[in-house]
């Protein structure tokens, strides 16, 4: 079911959207396609947010996440 809804814009947003249009998109397809990138681009970054609390949890990730590091700098050539 589509709803309509009203939106004021700033000027950085009235530029976005023009761009938008610039490409053959209409307003409407240009708004919706806005807001679904950015409920992705959300949820992804959520997802990733939470894959980095879940490694970081994990002690023996981290213990052989130090032991990389370690052996990297044992390799790395003097300075």
């Amino acid at each position: 079911m589509a709803r309509a809804i009203s939106v004021r814009l700033d000027d950085e947003a009235d530029r976005a959207l023009r761009a938008l249009e610039a490409t053959g998109l209409s307003q409407s397809e240009a708004i919706r396609a806005a807001l679904l990138a950015e409920a992705r681009r959300r949820r992804r970054n959520r997802e990733i947010a939470a894959e980095v609390a879940s490694l970081e949890a994990d002690d023996q990730d981290r213990k052989e996440l130090l032991a990389v590091a370690e052996l990297m700098e044992a390799l790395r050539a003097p300075g």
